[in-house]
């Protein structure tokens, strides 16, 4: 029986072993690259309703300053692009699902999402975060929220801090479009997000009587999103951002879509030249 039990144990060892093995082999087989040279195109997460970086213009496409640089990587690859809106509640779970192969939508980097997908660096752009709110709103400082409502977007890391920092009542929206639609129907005395989409609507008419409201604070950069079991991806993405920079080309971009000139991109294209 001892003999027995002896063998018993040996070949459920080595059938963990096995399954380690397989494992690993899966893993090291994830290779997005050439799944997205095989189908001739490459799907891409990007938000649809962040002015000017990524939106719906009035003919119902998707543009903006990320779509050009999805557009870039897809060219560099010699294939066709699918762009994918996302919000950010989900745009990572799609990168590790696989249903995007890569994702370029207004995401700040933090360590607890490097855990979640690969985020190449350098990264591309930074924002920072502040208070868009009418001009007569009285307003003046973060601690003026105490006990206010204010419209926030599901997944956007400054939430906690409005609310247990500075003692903001969170009105949480699962989109920027439904958070500003409330702002404007008098729900919320202001909205708490990124200084670059509000750059981007400043100037709109109906957005007129509204300005950033509160300094900005907390500058995060923002990172590119890969599957993270794939280094070989990350590798090229990499590349790819440290050329961007180098030539300056996110900087023309910021031309082309009216967005004020970033010290961050003057920064990194100093930093690669």
């Amino acid at each position: 029986m001892q003999h027995k039990s002896v063998l018993g144990r040996k070949w459920v060892g080595l059938l963990a072993g096995l399954m380690v093995t397989a494992s690993g082999m899966v893993l090291a087989q994830v290779d997005t690259m050439a799944s997205i040279k095989q189908k001739g195109k490459m799907v891409v997460g990007v938000k649809a309703d962040y002015k000017p970086f990524g939106y719906t213009d009035p003919s119902g496409k998707i543009v903006g300053l990320e779509i050009d640089l999805a557009n870039d990587l897809a060219k560099r690859m010699g294939v066709q692009i699918e762009l994918v809106p996302v919000v950010a509640a989900n745009r990572m779970e799609f990168v590790k699902q696989g249903r995007t192969d890569l994702m370029i939508a207004t995401m700040a980097y933090k360590p607890d999402r490097a855990e979640v997908v690969g985020i190449p660096q350098p990264f591309y752009y930074a924002g920072a975060a502040t208070i868009f709110g009418k001009k007569t709103s009285g307003l003046k400082n973060w601690a003026d929220l105490k006990g206010k409502p204010v419209c926030a977007i599901q997944g956007a890391y400054y939430n906690r801090k409005t609310g247990e920092e500075f003692g903001a009542q969170l009105v949480v929206f699962k989109g920027v479009t439904e958070a500003m639609a409330a702002l404007e129907a008098g729900n919320c005395v202001g909205t708490v997000f990124d200084t670059t989409f509000f750059a981007g609507i400043m100037g709109d008419a109906k957005w007129s009587d509204y300005a950033m409201v509160v300094p900005a604070i907390d500058p995060e950069p923002w990172g590119l999103a890969v599957r993270k079991d794939d280094a070989k991806f990350m590798a090229y993405v990499t590349e790819v951002s440290k050329d961007w920079h180098k030539t300056g080309f996110i900087l023309e971009l910021e031309k082309k879509w009216g967005i004020p000139l970033s010290p961050f991109l003057l920064e990194q294209q100093a930093k690669f030249k």
